[in-house]
C-alpha cells in the first residue's frame, strides 16, 4: 500500500522536514503517528497524497511511485485517498450533506451512488439526523465528524487524518479516534497524526510511529 526507502523531504529554502527514512503500510494497518508540532508529521501526509514529492529516495503509494511532474496520475491516486484535514476545509453556507457531497464531485460515478454513499457516511459518522443541517451551526465536534464522512464517502482504501482530536476534549476526542479505527478492514488502512500520546490506547490494535525533528522511530508495532 505504502513502500517507503531512504526518502527525504528538503524544501527549496534548505529546510530539511523529514530525514532518510524506511515505512511500510499494509492493508488493515492502523497508524499513529505522534511527536511534537513542527516534527514533520504534516509533512508525511502531505508526501502520500502527492502535495508533496521526495527530495530523495522512493516512494510509492496505492502501487504508484510518486515522483514530482505527474499530476494526471496523482489526480486519479487521490480519488482513492480520504483525506481528513486539520482545517476540516468545510464549506460554510452548505449543509452537511452539501459538505459530502462536494467531496465525491470528481469522482465520476452516478447521481444515486453518490447520493446514497453521503447518506451512508453521515449515517456511519452519526449525523444522519443533522444531514441538513449548515455546518456554521454545527459543534466542532460535528464538524470534525463531517470531514471524516466527507472523507470515508468516496469508499477510500486509504484513510489520511491530520490532528483529527485538536480542539476536541478528551470524550469527543476518544470517540473520533473510535470511529477512524471502525474504518479499518482488510483493504483500507488508517494512519493518523496526533501529539495526543495519552489519547492512544496501548490495549488496542495498532502501531506507534515518533517524529521528532524529521526523523521516524517505531515506538509500537502491532
Amino acid at each position: 500500500m505504502i513502500e517507503a526507502k531512504n526518502v527525504c523531504l528538503r524544501f527549496p529554502n534548505g529546510i530539511r522536514a523529514l530525514n532518510e527514512f524506511d515505512l511500510q503500510v499494509n492493508p488493515g494497518d492502523m497508524i499513529y503517528v505522534t511527536g511534537p508540532s513542527g516534527s514533520g508529521k504534516t509533512s508525511l501526509l502531505k508526501l502520500f497524497m502527492g502535495i508533496e514529492y521526495p527530495t530523495s529516495g522512493s516512494l510509492t503509494v496505492l502501487g504508484e511511485p510518486m515522483p514530482s511532474g505527474q499530476t494526471d496520475r496523482i489526480r486519479r491516486l487521490r480519488r482513492l485517498i480520504g483525506p481528513v484535514f486539520q482545517e476540516f476545509k468545510l464549506i460554510d453556507g452548505r449543509t452537511a450533506m452539501d459538505n459530502v457531497l462536494l467531496g465525491m464531485r470528481f469522482l465520476g460515478l452516478p447521481r444515486e451512488q453518490i447520493q446514497e454513499n453521503a447518506h451512508q457516511a453521515l449515517l456511519k459518522v452519526g449525523l444522519e439526523q443533522k444531514a441538513f443541517a449548515l455546518v456554521e451551526n454545527l459543534s466542532w465536534g460535528e464538524r470534525q465528524r463531517v470531514a471524516i464522512a466527507r472523507a470515508v464517502a468516496r469508499k477510500p482504501v486509504l484513510i489520511l487524518a491530520d490532528e483529527p482530536t485538536g480542539n476536541l476534549d478528551k470524550n469527543n476526542a476518544l470517540k473520533i479516534l473510535d470511529l477512524l479505527t471502525s474504518f479499518i478492514n482488510d483493504k483500507t488502512a488508517v494512519i493518523i497524526t496526533t501529539h495526543a500520546t495519552h489519547l492512544i490506547d496501548a490495549e488496542k490494535p495498532g502501531k506507534v510511529i515518533r517524529m521528532d525533528q524529521g526523523n521516524l522511530t517505531w515506538e509500537r508495532r502491532g
